[in-house]
């Protein structure tokens, strides 16, 4: 499932490009922008997913091809296939929530095709394919070793294949990681995504909750803000870091179930990641302080933090 970074990651986008949008934004596009952030994960999952199926499927073309030319050899006509045949990799393609990612997205149209192959001709040199192939019987554990070898060793570890991810998907460096362990998650147990959904209810309320509070707050936090700002102008804050703050404060504010020490935490590692290398000690210390702020005066209101 989508994590909570990779929410506020795609809210904190969203809200940059509502913020250096040159016309007036109309009454649900953000809401819109947000959701197409949130398509372009799904995409990159379903993505890498099929290519991962058409490397392992490849055995067959290969076979095909090789018993088609006009004086093949007995090496043409003796193509070990057992791999397209991994039991793993058909209880996927046979997942109905998949079959229809793939026919709707066709991730095929985009496809790197030549790296396919190569990829597979790759994989056939390794031992570890050699080892699968060696043996007829179908060991549960060997069907998935093979398929996580192929993800982790020859796609993942590749530089060609990640420049090709890159190239194709601009949120490989947002999602990437995520949508590698939400994969890796799938081949232990094929059928457990809901690539619809890929958010549980609470998530998707947050990240449409953190969307609109922002929006609908701006004013009110900003006077939270900006007097904290000592000798910055706020003019010359980088947008990045004030649409950071405004979060922070929003779920300082709005969100109660959010402890204040994990937001600040979040924003501070955000801003590391996104914005100037002094940006995550100035994030800190301007949440932090009105963090203090708000508790002195009472405002905070977190259900832990009342508990406590």
């Amino acid at each position: 499932m989508i994590s909570r970074r990779n929410i506020r990651v795609k809210v904190m986008q969203t809200l940059y490009t509502v913020n250096t949008l040159e016309n007036e934004v109309k009454p649900g596009e953000p809401q819109k922008i947000l959701q197409e952030h949130f398509d372009e994960t799904r995409a990159l999952l379903v993505y890498l997913t099929w290519f991962l199926t058409e490397v392992t499927r490849y055995a067959e073309k290969d076979a095909h091809q090789k018993a088609s030319k006009h004086l093949p050899t007995s090496g043409d006509l003796n193509i070990n296939t057992k791999i397209a045949g991994n039991e793993l990799l058909w209880k996927m393609l046979e997942d109905p929530a998949l079959k229809t990612q793939f026919a709707s997205q066709k991730p095929e149209l985009i496809a790197d095709k030549e790296l396919i192959r190569r990829i597979y001709q790759t994989l056939i040199e390794t031992p570890e394919y050699k080892n699968y192939t060696a043996t007829g019987a179908r060991e549960k554990a060997d069907e998935k070793k093979i398929l996580e070898f192929i993800l982790n060793d020859l796609l993942l570890a590749n530089e060609v294949f990640v420049s090709h991810i890159e190239d194709t998907f601009s949120n490989w460096d947002d999602d990437g990681d995520m949508v590698v362990q939400l994969l890796t998650g799938y081949l232990q147990k094929p059928g457990s995504i809901e690539f619809k959904q890929l958010m549980s209810a609470d998530k998707a309320q947050f990240a449409k909750g953190l969307l609109q509070t922002v929006i609908e707050k701006d004013e009110h936090l900003q006077t939270l803000i900006i007097p904290k700002l000592k000798n910055w102008d706020a003019e010359r804050i980088a947008l990045l870091d004030m649409i950071m703050m405004k979060m922070g404060v929003a779920e300082f504010l709005y969100f109660e179930t959010i402890p204040p020490k994990v937001t600040i935490n979040e924003y501070i590692d955000l801003a590391k990641d996104y914005s100037t290398q002094q940006s995550g000690q100035f994030v800190n210390g301007i949440l932090d302080n009105i963090h203090k702020e708000l508790v002195q005066s009472g405002a905070m209101q977190k259900v832990d933090y009342k508990k406590s």
